[in-house]
């Protein structure tokens, strides 16, 4: 039977999580990474066809789930957050024809920048995306850290967290910080996190001003954190380290970009350390990388 391609359903998502999953993990195995990847609930994959449905394609054959697309908008940036085919499947041009779909998706948004992040040695998809004008930025690594290492080791000035809520203010503070830092407003995805049960979103203040935001997750994963300025990243990041310490979950986690010397001096300073090395790829540079923490690299 012939591959049909064509926009994914809500139906779709768990299968299609479970097909990513089973993705990832044989592709960390094969490069000494055992399995890295868990199923969740797509939560965030079925929010985004309430907001863009043109962002999500499958690739299907006897009613069986063989690849999977997910791409994002913001503003004028298009955001790649998952294109993964079967292991069983590869090497059949599947890749290349979601691609394809996805961007479309970009041009029809209008989006004048694309960007992904993708895993380091994942060098088959990296050639892929060159060739369609892609290149490569800087490492953004996954650190970790045990909990109980972490609280013998806080130390460093932090901000006052002020626990942030779906008003307009918040949001219009959250917008500004963005525009500094990443150069897009991200206020849809600032209402699904602070939608989120299982997220704390929180804004940083020195004094009366607003210098930053963090969220951390009841797992004790921090991202996405963003500061108005460079200088404020330090402080923001330690302040997010004691939030997620709070929290009491075995481990600590956040994804730090390698433009970010701050974020890595500090990260090693309280015991963290590299688990799995990714890599920012767009058509051009954007944002103040020394100024955010992404989240994962399907939300950026």
């Amino acid at each position: 039977m012939s591959i049909t391609y064509r926009p994914a359903r809500e139906a779709d998502l768990e299968r299609s999580d479970r097909l990513v999953v089973a993705s990832i993990n044989d592709l960390t195995r094969r490069h000494g990474f055992g399995p890295m990847a868990t199923s969740h609930p797509p939560a965030f994959q079925m929010f985004s066809p309430k907001d863009d449905a043109d962002g999500l394609w499958v690739a299907e054959e006897a009613d069986e789930i063989l690849g999977f697309a997910w791409s994002w908008v913001c503003c004028d940036l298009w955001f790649l957050a998952q294109l993964f085919v079967s292991p069983d499947h590869q090497g059949r041009g599947i890749g290349n024809e979601l691609l394809k779909r996805t961007f479309e998706h970009a041009k029809k948004s209008g989006a004048t920048n694309r960007a992904l992040i993708t895993f380091t040695f994942n060098t088959v998809s990296q050639g892929l995306y060159i060739r369609n004008g892609l290149s490569p930025r800087f490492p953004i690594y996954n650190f970790s850290v045990w909990r109980e290492l972490l609280m013998g080791r806080l130390q460093g000035p932090q901000f006052r967290p002020v626990s942030l809520e779906e008003t307009a203010a918040d949001l219009q503070k959250l917008a500004n910080i963005d525009a500094r830092v990443l150069g897009v407003s991200r206020e849809k995805h600032h209402r699904y996190l602070l939608n989120d049960r299982t997220t704390r979103g929180a804004a940083l203040y020195s004094g009366d001003e607003c210098v930053g935001y963090t969220y951390v997750s009841t797992g004790g994963h921090i991202g996405p954190l963003a500061v108005a300025r460079p200088d404020a990243l330090g402080s923001a990041f330690t302040t997010a380290l004691a939030l997620a310490a709070e929290i009491g979950s075995p481990r600590v986690t956040a994804f730090l970009p390698g433009a970010s010397e701050a974020a890595l001096r500090i990260a090693v300073e309280h015991g963290m350390r590299i688990t799995l090395p990714m890599l920012l790829m767009s058509t051009r540079d954007f944002g103040d990388w020394t100024g955010y923490l992404p989240r994962n690299p399907g939300f950026m």
